[in-house]
């Protein structure tokens, strides 16, 4: 059994997996790890450079692009992860599954660093580091607290940009928070998120019903439900491109507002008193309308 399960889910970003997969193969540490790609049907022979260029990576060639939970669920089963109640693998899981996105840059003592916090903290369930964009500046999603309606109506009229210091409007990316200082958080995104093997046993494997967008959050939510905490550690720093492969999808757009409906129905839906829960159905519907409506407008000639 290995220290450490990677899995990095690629569609169409050959050039930047080779260079996230060549950092990877660079770590140092005392732990042995294993990396899985799940190629989601990419066009641009990613998973031919994989084979050729990355032997020891086991390559899964999801013959559909089935999103993004799909395709990481396909990486922690073969690792040997499974959900509760199903058969056990036939070869145990690692301790930790690392999920990585391909537009990722991992310093050579990232893993170690990440590894060594959660020998620390036997209670944290997430660990994830501080990411910097190529330009140096903080991506924000790094660090998060849960979309509840409040939070979610700062973010959508604007006053978590115009008020980030503000602990009340600053909660969406938790702005007001020093961005080098280690912090329990709600959660981390899925770019870079190190997660106890223990936790995926108890809660489960990432829940299908999100495409892209949202399935990072519903997981730290289960987990931390479940008694584990999420942490923000800045000690470790990766460098993230940013939706290398969704930046000028129109479908990334709208799975982000389908992905927020998922995410309020399930978690906060039941408790929300009826007034509140039309007004943030509406505001869900306006702005996806929005988006649909400027994307037809683009395509006219």
């Amino acid at each position: 059994m290995s220290d450490l399960g990677v899995v990095i889910v690629n569609y169409n970003t050959r050039d930047l997996l080779r260079d996230c997969l060549a950092s990877l193969f660079a770590s140092e540490g005392d732990f042995a790890f294993e990396v899985c790609v799940v190629d989601n049907a990419s066009q641009d022979g990613s998973a031919e450079m994989v084979a050729q260029t990355f032997p020891q990576v086991r390559l899964i060639r999801s013959p559909v692009n089935g999103g993004y939970a799909y395709a990481n669920n396909l990486g922690l089963r073969a690792l040997g992860f499974r959900a509760p109640g199903e058969p056990p693998a036939p070869t145990p899981p690692p301790s930790f599954a690392l999920l990585l996105n391909p537009d990722t840059v991992v310093p050579p003592r990232a893993l170690q660093g990440l590894l060594d916090f959660m020998a620390r903290h036997p209670e944290a369930g997430i660990v994830g580091p501080k990411l910097l964009r190529m330009d140096g500046s903080l991506d924000l999603a790094c660090r998060r607290s849960f979309p509840t309606p409040e939070v979610s109506f700062w973010r959508m009229t604007g006053l978590s940009k115009l008020f980030p210091r503000s602990r009340r409007f600053g909660r969406y990316n938790l702005t007001y928070l020093d961005p080098d200082e280690t912090a329990e958080v709600d959660a981390v995104v899925g770019a870079c998120m190190l997660v106890r093997g223990e936790a995926i046993r108890q809660v489960g494997l990432l829940d299908e019903a999100f495409f892209m967008y949202g399935e990072d959050l519903d997981w730290a939510k289960r987990i931390k439900e479940a008694g584990w905490k999420v942490y923000y550690y800045p000690e470790v720093i990766v460098h993230h491109v940013k939706r290398a492969s969704s930046r000028r999808s129109a479908r990334a757009q709208i799975e982000f507002n389908r992905a927020m409906r998922i995410f309020y129905e399930k978690h906060y839906a039941a408790t929300t008193p009826r007034w509140l829960h039309l007004l943030v159905l509406a505001g869900i519907g306006l702005r996806d309308g929005w988006v649909r409506l400027r994307l037809a407008l683009r395509r006219r000639p």
